[in-house]
């Protein structure tokens, strides 16, 4: 297996705690209210805490899809989390898992900077398709923007 690393940023006008308790800490009851494709958030092995597996059932082209999230790091205290995509709908076959490290700080104006650590564990030696790392990110970048307008709207 082999891992290849990317690294992104991004800001936010939404303060780091506030995001971060978002993200985190009320991701089960807020995704599904901010993104209407979104079904149901279950979780089918562990207590919450790191280890944990979620199912993320969610409607894509009229059918009902998931994606399998692993808890793989929670760090209150620094605003810092970490999971893995351990199956479902948004691993791809040449994936073993893709790991997401992400950290908050301050930013511009009482906002927050977002550093993501994305590892890509592929079965074997052979690097991601560039056409789903795209996708991917296209996918992640939109849920995080509604998530966002959701969080401001409601602030």
């Amino acid at each position: 297996m082999a891992v290849f690393t990317f690294e992104d940023e991004t800001t936010s006008p939404v303060a780091p705690a506030t995001l971060y308790k978002a993200l985190v800490k009320d991701a089960d009851n807020i995704v599904p209210k901010a993104v209407d494709s979104f079904k149901s958030v279950e979780i089918v092995e562990g207590n919450g805490g790191p280890g944990t597996i979620k199912k993320i059932s969610f409607l894509e082209d009229g059918e009902t899809k998931f994606v399998l999230h692993k808890i793989e790091a929670i760090d209150e205290a620094n605003l810092g989390y970490s999971y893995s995509i351990v199956g479902g709908v948004a691993l791809p076959d040449t994936a073993e898992k893709i790991t997401i490290d992400t950290k908050l700080s301050d930013g511009p104006n009482g906002g927050s900077v977002v550093k993501l650590n994305i590892k890509y564990h592929s079965k074997g030696d052979a690097p991601p398709n560039e056409d789903e790392l795209k996708a991917g990110k296209a996918k992640s970048d939109a849920l995080f923007k509604v998530i966002e307008a959701y969080l401001l709207a409601n602030a």
